[in-house]
């Protein structure tokens, strides 16, 4: 009888790469597309989104039809339970137990269901809760972001078993709260913690891709602050022709007391606290990617053109500029406002308030706590004109900056994309927040990250037109598949 492989020596198991593409492919086609369009056409926003979640109950539902999935899968020995606390967001928690004798490890999966809204602007054979598969492309609200990561996780899990490769143990943890900032989550981790064991590797599916030709892996996240800034000078909107120039206008004010945040002409957060330096190997890996990406790094948002066939340009047309920018310095968008009437509603009428809502990303190693607080007080501190100037916050989260990757991960990756996507592993740093990374890294010091998604060039996660790119969704459950049955 031929020795078991050590922990360490895990990935030296054979995988059937055909075998595992076409389990892979069939699942996908013939049960993880239809399921995924049942969960497009129901509006499970997050909690943040939807107040009435609850009454709405669609929370619930995407929750149950994806339990019944996993449960239908038959995968040996899987338990899976949908865990409730009072008052939060329910989890689905499964448990698998390893197939490998000589591990003791733990791989933890994490995806979630909940979505943001709408938004305006998708086209006109499109909804957020319509879905449409297009060339290969998923559209819907949340088909990227990232309904697919349940399927695709227990897939990749099956996928090893159907084919005999020993594996370690896999637990998955699927949330609904994590676009309001998995303020629901957290609990659970706690309430969870004994059952989820000794965790050596998380995958997350929830991140974004470089492009479509590659298998990337997320080396850091951005932060956090999100909330309301408002400004009010009157009690009642009064005649603008009577009261300009004697009664300041809030949103000049607004405009001022933005000022100290951000050089509107560069974009720059102007506060010292809100930057962090980019440690080496980031930087590396930015060039890197930068060399593989070009111009695509900014060339495939959707500019807008003006009257005279002209682009709007980026702040910066360097690719490495522009990986640093949208992954390691803070930036400031305002997402939504208040105050202001539709076109067709506006009278000559000086508004006694103006309110926005902003988003402020964060380095991934600034503290988000103490970055809220700073920004409070730098936004009300001595309004002009005293006017009430209040700031809300509504959530903070530190960003992540991924623990150095060991050999074992690195080279797993890198095998796992030559083989299902025929060019090696990218590496990059991604603009967006998942609050939960942090938290595993300190509950669990000695895991690895697998934090990959397929987020890539216009799929438009969280705006008009967002879509899955199912090939890219296929061949991202087999690479998977191959780092599980590599890991120690």
């Amino acid at each position: 009888m031929s020795a078991q492989p050590s922990p360490m020596n895990a990935a030296v198991y054979a995988i059937d790469e055909d075998a595992l593409e076409q389990f892979v492919n069939a699942k996908w086609d013939d049960e993880i597309v239809p399921a995924i369009r049942d969960y497009i056409a129901i509006p499970s926003k997050s909690p943040a989104f939807d107040a009435q979640w609850v009454e709405h109950g669609y929370l619930e539902r995407v929750v149950r039809d994806a339990a019944a999935w996993i449960e239908r899968q038959q995968v040996r020995q899987l338990k899976l339970e949908v865990v409730r606390l009072p008052g939060r967001t329910p989890v689905i928690f499964f448990d698998i137990p390893a197939t490998r004798l000589d591990s003791s490890n733990t791989v933890l999966l994490y995806g979630h269901l909940d979505k943001q809204p709408e938004f305006t602007g998708w086209r006109s054979d499109l909804g957020p809760w319509t879905p449409k598969l297009e060339d290969g492309r998923l559209y819907g609200r949340g088909a990227g972001d990232d309904g697919y990561a349940v399927y695709a996780a227990v897939t990749a899990i099956a996928a090893i078993d159907r084919l005999g490769v020993p594996r370690p143990r896999c637990v998955g943890l699927i949330e609904t709260c994590e676009e309001s900032g998995s303020y629901d989550l957290l609990p659970y981790v706690d309430a969870l913690r004994d059952r989820l064991g000794q965790v050596s590797l998380v995958v997350c599916l929830d991140s974004g891709a470089g492009n479509y030709d590659q298998l990337w892996l997320t080396t850091s996240l951005r932060g956090l602050i999100s909330g309301t800034l408002e400004v009010q000078v009157l009690d009642e909107g009064v005649h603008s022709g009577d009261a300009s120039g004697v009664v300041p206008s809030s949103f000049r004010i607004l405009r001022h007391v933005l000022e100290r945040l951000e050089d509107s002409r560069t974009g720059r957060l102007l506060p010292e606290g809100f930057h962090c330096s980019v440690p080496a190997e980031r930087l590396a890996q930015a060039r890197a990617t930068a060399e593989i990406l070009g111009a695509e790094v900014w060339k495939r948002f959707p500019w807008a053109c003006s009257a005279d066939s002209t682009f709007t340009l980026p702040t910066t047309q360097d690719p490495v500029e522009a990986l640093l920018n949208r992954t390691w310095r803070p930036t400031l968008s305002v997402t939504g406002a208040e105050g202001l009437p539709a076109f067709a509603d506006a009278g000559n009428v000086l508004r006694p308030r103006t309110g926005f809502k902003i988003s402020l990303r964060l380095p991934p190693l600034v503290d988000g706590v103490a970055a809220m607080d700073e920004l409070k007080n730098l936004l009300e501190f001595d309004p002009p004109y005293h006017a009430k100037v209040v700031f809300k916050p509504e959530a903070s989260a530190t960003g992540w900056n991924a623990p150095p990757t060991e050999d074992w991960l690195s080279q797993a990756v890198d095998r796992a994309s030559q083989r299902h996507f025929g060019a090696p592993c990218g590496y990059i740093g991604q603009g967006g927040t998942i609050p939960l990374m942090n938290t595993l890294e300190k509950g669990f010091p000695k895991a690895q990250f697998m934090v990959c998604g397929v987020l890539g060039p216009k799929s438009n996660a969280h705006g008009p037109n967002e879509f899955l790119h199912v090939p890219t969704g296929k061949r991202l459950t087999a690479a998977v598949a191959e780092v599980i049955a590599a890991a120690p």
